[in-house]
């Protein structure tokens, strides 16, 4: 009996190492966020055409805290907020273009990235309460990337870092 259960134990070790390992290497640089599951299914909060360099539709989403507070124009943003930002490149809907006679309708495209603002004014004091991610393909960005996110939204101050507002 006491080498099954030290077997087992051994088992039920690595399997914790590996999970917590493969949690390490699934998490943002400086930040330690993983992706939330079922941030698919968040409510939209806004959506958005960023145009330049990026030149992507976005969809704005938010879990309930985030899209209530974004809904009531609630500033700062409570604790436990996040909102997702969903990146595609877009292409001109065929069909649009054959009812138009020119490219006038655009769809989402092919994926680009996702990028997460987590609101703990603890854990983040540092980055004005929040906590940044981009994942690309599903793994997390450089730490290169995670190291311009709060300089970027500073910019964004008096709306608590956050650029987009709830579109009703």
């Amino acid at each position: 009996m006491r080498p099954t259960f030290l077997v087992l134990a051994a088992a039920s070790l690595s399997a914790t190492i590996v999970a917590s390992s493969r949690a390490e290497e699934d998490a943002a640089p400086i930040f330690g966020i993983t992706i939330p599951p079922g941030y698919r299914e968040w409510k939209v909060i806004s959506v958005a055409h960023e145009a330049g360099k990026l030149n992507d539709l976005r969809a704005i989403l938010g879990n309930d805290i985030a899209y209530k507070a974004a809904r009531e124009g609630q500033l700062p943003y409570p604790d436990g907020s996040i909102v997702a930002r969903v990146a595609w490149g877009y292409e001109p809907l065929p069909e649009s273009a054959e009812a138009f006679g020119q490219a006038q309708s655009f769809v989402a495209g092919k994926p680009t990235n996702v990028q997460f603002m987590v609101k703990d004014s603890a854990k983040y004091a540092s980055t004005g309460g929040w906590g940044f991610a981009q994942f690309d393909n599903g793994k997390p960005a450089s730490e290169a990337v995670h190291n311009a996110c709060f300089a970027c939204h500073a910019i964004a101050k008096g709306r608590d870092l956050v650029f987009n507002r709830y579109a009703p």
